[in-house]
Protein backbone atom coordinates (compact mmCIF):
# COMPACT_ATOMS: atom_id res chain seq x y z
CA UNK A 1 0.00 0.00 0.00
CA UNK A 2 1.17 3.30 -0.92
CA UNK A 3 0.06 5.96 1.61
CA UNK A 4 -0.64 9.21 -0.13
CA UNK A 5 -1.13 11.62 2.42
CA UNK A 6 0.84 10.12 5.85
CA UNK A 7 -0.80 12.96 8.36
CA UNK A 8 -4.58 11.46 7.73
CA UNK A 9 -3.01 7.94 7.78
CA UNK A 10 -1.58 8.27 10.81
CA UNK A 11 -5.09 10.21 12.01
CA UNK A 12 -6.67 7.27 10.69
CA UNK A 13 -4.53 4.96 12.45
CA UNK A 14 -4.88 7.15 15.86
CA UNK A 15 -8.69 7.01 15.55
CA UNK A 16 -8.61 3.16 14.97
CA UNK A 17 -6.40 2.80 18.26
CA UNK A 18 -8.64 5.16 20.30
CA UNK A 19 -12.11 2.17 19.19
CA UNK A 20 -9.38 -0.10 20.38
CA UNK A 21 -8.13 1.16 23.41
CA UNK A 22 -11.41 0.55 25.91
CA UNK A 23 -11.19 -3.28 25.01
CA UNK A 24 -8.05 -3.90 26.34
CA UNK A 25 -6.56 -1.08 28.35
CA UNK A 26 -4.46 -2.81 30.16
CA UNK A 27 -2.14 -3.85 26.86
CA UNK A 28 -2.33 -0.66 25.90
CA UNK A 29 -0.98 1.45 29.32
CA UNK A 30 1.83 -1.47 28.86
CA UNK A 31 2.62 -1.22 25.51
CA UNK A 32 2.80 2.59 26.52
CA UNK A 33 4.91 2.44 29.32
CA UNK A 34 6.93 -0.02 27.08
CA UNK A 35 8.01 2.46 24.18
CA UNK A 36 8.09 5.39 26.61
CA UNK A 37 10.73 3.26 28.30
CA UNK A 38 12.32 1.74 25.34
CA UNK A 39 13.10 5.56 24.18
CA UNK A 40 14.15 7.28 26.97
CA UNK A 41 17.74 8.39 26.62
CA UNK A 42 20.08 6.22 28.09
CA UNK A 43 23.18 5.17 26.05
CA UNK A 44 21.70 5.80 23.12
CA UNK A 45 19.67 9.03 22.54
CA UNK A 46 16.39 8.83 22.11
CA UNK A 47 16.99 10.06 18.07
CA UNK A 48 18.94 6.78 17.27
CA UNK A 49 16.39 4.90 18.71
CA UNK A 50 13.77 6.02 16.78
CA UNK A 51 15.73 5.78 14.02
CA UNK A 52 16.37 2.13 14.64
CA UNK A 53 12.79 2.13 15.15
CA UNK A 54 11.71 3.03 11.81
CA UNK A 55 14.50 0.64 10.40
CA UNK A 56 12.61 -2.11 12.09
CA UNK A 57 9.68 -0.72 10.00
CA UNK A 58 10.71 -0.77 7.07
CA UNK A 59 12.18 -4.34 7.90
CA UNK A 60 8.84 -5.48 9.26
CA UNK A 61 6.89 -3.54 6.63
CA UNK A 62 4.92 -1.94 8.80
CA UNK A 63 2.89 1.22 7.42
CA UNK A 64 1.96 2.74 10.71
CA UNK A 65 5.29 2.04 12.20
CA UNK A 66 6.64 4.18 9.24
CA UNK A 67 4.70 7.26 9.90
CA UNK A 68 4.73 7.24 13.78
CA UNK A 69 8.24 6.91 14.01
CA UNK A 70 9.13 9.14 11.00
CA UNK A 71 7.19 11.97 12.99
CA UNK A 72 9.03 10.83 16.35
CA UNK A 73 12.34 11.10 14.62
CA UNK A 74 11.84 14.75 12.98
CA UNK A 75 10.68 15.43 16.93
CA UNK A 76 14.28 14.18 18.14
CA UNK A 77 16.05 16.15 15.50
CA UNK A 78 16.89 13.39 12.69
CA UNK A 79 17.93 14.82 9.21
CA UNK A 80 17.02 13.68 6.07
CA UNK A 81 20.17 12.25 5.40
CA UNK A 82 20.09 10.15 8.93
CA UNK A 83 17.02 8.28 7.72
CA UNK A 84 18.85 7.71 4.51
CA UNK A 85 21.36 5.82 6.34
CA UNK A 86 19.02 4.15 8.24
CA UNK A 87 16.79 3.46 5.49
CA UNK A 88 20.06 1.76 3.97
CA UNK A 89 20.77 -0.39 6.91
CA UNK A 90 17.02 -1.74 6.55
CA UNK A 91 17.78 -2.41 3.12
CA UNK A 92 21.10 -4.38 4.13
CA UNK A 93 19.09 -6.39 6.47
CA UNK A 94 15.39 -6.47 4.94
CA UNK A 95 16.60 -6.60 1.06
CA UNK A 96 14.31 -6.05 -1.99
CA UNK A 97 11.25 -5.35 -0.04
CA UNK A 98 13.05 -3.34 2.43
CA UNK A 99 14.15 -0.95 -0.44
CA UNK A 100 10.37 -0.82 -1.34
CA UNK A 101 9.51 0.59 1.93
CA UNK A 102 12.02 2.69 2.39
CA UNK A 103 11.20 4.79 -0.67
CA UNK A 104 8.02 4.79 1.79
CA UNK A 105 9.50 5.90 4.78
CA UNK A 106 11.57 8.52 3.29
CA UNK A 107 8.18 10.22 1.74
CA UNK A 108 6.44 9.78 5.28
CA UNK A 109 9.96 11.71 6.65
CA UNK A 110 9.68 14.78 4.12
CA UNK A 111 5.75 15.22 3.98
CA UNK A 112 5.51 15.23 7.97
CA UNK A 113 8.70 17.37 8.41
CA UNK A 114 6.47 20.01 6.44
Amino acid sequence: MAVRDWNDFLRQTDGRLSELRPGMPGTMKGFGEMAKSAITPGALDSKTKELMALAIGIAARCDACLGYHAKAAIKYGATREEVIETISVAVYMGGGPSLMYGAEALSAFDELSK
